[in-house]
């Protein structure tokens, strides 16, 4: 473990959920933060120059402005935007492929990529494939340095798009994965300390890459904590893959039952951020409350 860097950070996706996160956590070390954003105007970015970022206009098709704003930077931290359909993946891969180029060409000395577990090797699943390509053009770029930290599914999902229900007094818990498979979760929060510990060289990666599991759980034993939380019975039921809307979230949940075939060393992340929350402690942080129950009841 080294001394805390002291140089500005820069954080592109900054306005999004995850890149938000890193800049929570380098804002908490009082670390200084330039923000690579399309729009110095929009809602967002200006939220972030009232908390003391610095804003820098980028557009991921001019190399120019990429190099103006990682000029004199000490650490870059980049994610890719989320892709929901074949075009989306391949505009993915050029800008991190930009992004790359620019922190190359600026002599950048640390770039930290938030990847996908799994992107050590194609897993057939385009929007995952696309940060392993990524990541093999970080490697190929001749940067002093770089590190992937890669992310796993979101505990927050929890409250979105995986969000149990409560039926007739019991939770309900119901997912496109067979109940015997163990699914390797995050919460963002950590995604952002994880990585800000690694841009101010508080923390080093092993090997250069961190797979970002802060618990693993199967469907039952999801639905068991929700239940526990709320005080109530639960059940897990398996959903086919056909709920899902597009085959890109149909092959990422084929791969999510491959990859409990990989085990997970929960410590590596916590040696990182020892406050990594487990599910059942982001719960807890969150003040997770039960739904309205659909029944009426």
């Amino acid at each position: 473990m080294s001394t805390q860097r002291t140089g500005t950070i820069a954080v592109f996706g900054a306005t999004g959920q995850q890149g938000g996160a890193v800049v929570d956590a380098l804002l908490d070390h009082k670390a200084p933060v330039r923000a690579l954003v399309r729009s110095l105007q929009s809602d967002r970015a200006q939220a972030l120059a009232a908390r003391g970022v610095e804003l820098a206009a980028i557009r991921a098709d001019d190399p120019a402005s990429l190099a103006t704003a990682l000029a004199t930077v000490e650490a870059f931290y980049f994610m890719t935007p989320e892709a929901n359909s074949l075009e989306e993946v391949e505009a993915e891969i050029r800008v991190g492929t930009a992004l790359v180029d620019a922190a190359a060409e600026t002599g950048v000395p640390h770039v930290v990529f938030n990847s996908v577990f799994g992107a050590d090797r194609e897993s057939g699943v385009p929007h995952h494939d696309s940060k392993h390509w990524i990541e093999e053009h970080l490697r190929k770029s001749g940067l002093m340095r770089a590190t992937m930290v890669r992310a796993t599914a979101f505990m927050e999902n929890f409250v979105t798009v995986m969000a149990p229900s409560l039926e007739h007094g019991e939770i309900v818990l119901r997912l496109p994965l067979p109940e015997d498979v163990a699914l390797k979760m995050i919460s963002v929060r950590d995604i952002g300390r994880v990585a800000a510990a690694l841009l101010l060289d508080i923390a080093e990666a092993p090997g250069g890459v961190v797979e970002l599991v802060g618990d693993e759980l199967t469907g039952p034993q999801i639905a068991a904590a929700f239940g526990a939380r709320a005080g109530l019975p639960a059940r897990y039921e398996t959903l086919p893959l056909s709920v899902l809307p597009n085959d890109l979230d149909r092959a990422m949940f084929r791969q999510f039952a491959k990859a409990q075939k990989n085990s997970s060393d929960l410590a590596v992340v916590r040696s990182i951020e020892p406050a990594t929350l487990n599910l059942v402690e982001w719960l807890r942080a969150t003040g997770w409350t039960a739904p309205a129950d659909v029944a009426g009841s």
